[in-house]
């Protein structure tokens, strides 16, 4: 019995516990107060989803067009533009791409749970 209850134990290990590298940039989980937050993978740690989108700009020079409620005149955007628009529901990290703004989760493809945080479910309404 102690031989197949240490077999289980050394097989489940690795199951259990996983490498930082194992984790993918933009990878979403809940902590123990179940609020989500975001592998960086740059500074290789879990981090707020909030804190996440601002590591992420900042690593690109920063939001380009702030962190505002009003969207910035189309011809003067350009491509990879960052902006943190906030709606009532909250915030939403918004990247122009392809001639339009999009959510940069909808960019970047980091985890489906960034378009469901803050204000990105309802920012086009």
């Amino acid at each position: 019995m102690r031989v197949i209850l240490a077999v289980i134990m050394v097989l489940s290990a690795p199951l259990a516990w996983s490498a930082p590298e194992d984790f993918r940039d933009g990878q979403v989980q809940k902590d123990s107060r179940g609020e989500l937050q975001a592998w960086d993978k740059e500074n290789s740690r879990w981090v707020g989803i909030d804190e996440f989108w601002k590591a992420y700009a900042d690593r690109k020079g920063g939001y380009t067009w702030g962190d505002t409620t009003e969207y910035p005149p189309y011809n003067q955007v350009k491509e990879f533009d960052t902006l943190l628009i906030q709606v009532d529901s909250g915030p939403c990290l918004m990247e122009f791409y392809h001639s339009r703004w999009r959510r940069a989760n909808d960019v970047r493809r980091w985890d489906e749970s960034f378009n469901e945080y803050g204000g990105c479910p309802r920012v086009f309404e």
